[in-house]
């Protein structure tokens, strides 16, 4: 493994070929010396591009999914995981799935105010809205941007239900939102905790808050009255599934109230990507990796099919729910279900909203 810290997730950056575009391919002995005339290439920065969407709220239709609606501030995520499974969706931008997803960022400035007016449409049915379904709404440009603060005072200013899944501790930044609305019932957070060893987090997950803050910001959302939920998604085999009863029970201790769990999924381009990590970093155990992981999925990289892609098949797949079950029970974190109410919404003030 990698003994210092990967300065970014992705190995490397190829253009994704699923939509047939348009490709250019560097060819010429010259490669072969470009380093030694040119000098090394510049260290990759993070760009930010602003978007502007014509709506905010995307609406889920797939059966195995809890939520129904949802908001995505940003595309592209600086954390950089390697199994991220919305690294695809660069692909429909021309850009890679690979570093340019954790390098080209792009921004929703306008996402509160698309989000008011969606909000104060006649006929909106309250349900509540999950933040961090696709890329993670507290990477860090949300300390500069804060457009998930944006979107979460207009949901408090009008009661309206939300969850956030993220792996970020600067979700307690919020807490001046937060606690309010969780004593009303109106929020909860989903805190990914997928290992608690500092080198291995690092090379899976290079850009994310250290997982002891991670377990602390549980602590301070716990003690504020936050319904928090700690989240094992993915559990990799032979890399972070021996951690599955340690990382519950560090949670539960920390004051996580229930957990979940997924079995890696390697959706589209993440699946070479990810074949390509584990060389780099775990060249001794890369053929077991994916050797299990196949026998999770039916033989494949990956199983894209309803209800079985959360799941997984198999032995192997068996035994970590079983494992999960049965240490979710001894730590506590099978009681609580997350239940928040819709019945105090009231629509957001303006134009459209005075018409309720």
């Amino acid at each position: 493994m990698a003994k210092s810290r990967p300065v970014r997730g992705a190995t490397f950056n190829d253009a994704s070929a699923r939509f047939n575009l348009p490709a250019r391919e560097a060819d010429g002995d010259w490669l072969d010396a470009q380093e030694a005339i040119d000098g090394a290439p510049p260290p990759l920065r993070t760009t930010v591009t602003v978007e502007t969407p014509r709506t905010i709220i995307s609406r889920n239709q797939s059966p195995d999914i809890s939520f129904e609606q949802s908001v995505n501030p940003y595309r592209g995520c600086e954390h950089g995981c390697i199994y991220c499974f919305a690294r695809p969706s660069h692909a429909y931008l021309d850009l890679s799935p690979g570093l340019d997803f954790e390098s080209k960022l792009f921004v929703k400035p306008t996402a509160p105010d698309l989000l008011r007016a969606e909000l104060g449409k006649r006929g909106y049915v309250c349900k509540p809205i999950a933040f961090g379904t696709n890329t993670d709404p507290y990477q860090p440009i949300e300390s500069t941007w804060r457009i998930t603060r944006g979107c979460l005072e207009l949901l408090a200013e009008c009661r309206h239900p939300v969850t956030i899944t993220t792996k970020s501790n600067r979700v307690v930044k919020d807490l001046d939102l937060l606690a309010p609305m969780a004593a009303q019932g109106l929020a909860a957070v989903m805190l990914s905790v997928t290992s608690l060893d500092p080198k291995i987090a690092m090379t899976v997950e290079p850009r994310a808050p250290h997982p002891e803050r991670r377990l602390a910001a549980i602590r301070t959302l716990t003690d504020a009255g936050v319904l928090v939920f700690v989240s094992m998604s993915p559990v990799i085999p032979h890399i972070t599934d021996y951690e599955m009863e340690h990382i519950l029970e560090r949670a539960a201790a920390a004051g996580a109230r229930g957990a979940f769990f997924l079995p890696v999924r390697l959706p589209w381009e993440v699946a070479p990507l990810f074949r390509a990590w584990l060389d780099a970093h775990f060249p001794d155990r890369a053929a077991k990796v994916m050797a299990t992981i196949q026998s999770i999925r039916g033989g494949k990289d990956n199983d894209p099919g309803f209800f079985t892609r959360m799941r997984g098949q198999g032995p192997w797949a068996e035994l970590l729910r079983t494992r999960f079950n049965r240490a979710v029970k001894r730590y506590g974190l099978d009681g609580e279900r997350m239940r928040l109410r819709t019945d105090l919404f009231r629509p957001p003030a303006g134009p459209q909203g005075e018409l309720f």
